[in-house]
């Protein structure tokens, strides 16, 4: 008499999701970027000897460790709200189903949010790891890059004055929803096809 056929348990409803995919910490960019920076300091150092090489250096390691702490917590700030904010919510209200609607929450939340790239880019990313679409991502960087109102109300108001301002942020305020459009359509055509990148 032969046994029955062990069957696989069936995959649990509540099971982990997978983890996420690991950056390589040296890739083609860095390569690029390693190459160049080579290329300068033969250059720096044939016009200005060791002194002018070990000047920059010192200049840029001082440079380095004041913006570490902001990197740092830039990056806490994603990894905190990709645990924070629910899942579902986001992924309905900035998800790639979510229409205009969700291009319009990505353009707003864009234009309000404070901070430099160390805060912007990290909540992208935290956005994209919770459900939000490419579409919505790309229209939250580019209004926080084109409307962002910090450098409004701290550069723009009292040197370029209240009219500028104005005709500038309602001038750009199409830009990042069809920036955001455009990024999903990409998206759609790009990636479905051959599973998620």
């Amino acid at each position: 008499m032969s046994e029955p056929p062990i069957k696989t348990p069936a995959p649990a409803d509540d099971a982990e999701p997978r983890p996420r995919r690991g950056r390589k910490p040296v890739g083609w960019s860095m390569i690029f970027i390693g190459a160049l920076v080579a290329v300068c300091v033969v250059l720096v150092w044939r016009r200005d000897g060791v002194d002018g090489v070990l000047g920059i250096l010192s200049h840029d390691v001082v440079l380095f460790g004041e913006i570490l702490p902001r990197v740092l917590a830039g990056c806490l700030l994603g990894g905190f709200i990709a645990e924070i904010l629910p899942h579902e919510k986001v992924s309905r209200a900035l998800g790639p189903n979510s229409g205009l609607k969700g291009l319009l929450i990505g353009t707003a939340f864009g234009a309000i949010l404070p901070g430099g790239p160390f805060t912007a880019y990290p909540v992208a990313a935290a956005l994209l790891t919770v459900g939000a679409d490419f579409g919505a991502a790309i229209a939250m960087v580019v209004s926080w890059t084109l409307i962002g109102y910090g450098r409004a109300v701290a550069w723009e108001l009292p040197i370029l004055g209240p009219d500028f301002t104005l005709w500038r942020i309602v001038i750009s305020l199409p830009i990042p929803v069809l920036a955001g459009a455009l990024g999903r359509f990409a998206y759609v055509r790009m990636y479905r096809k051959g599973g998620r990148p």
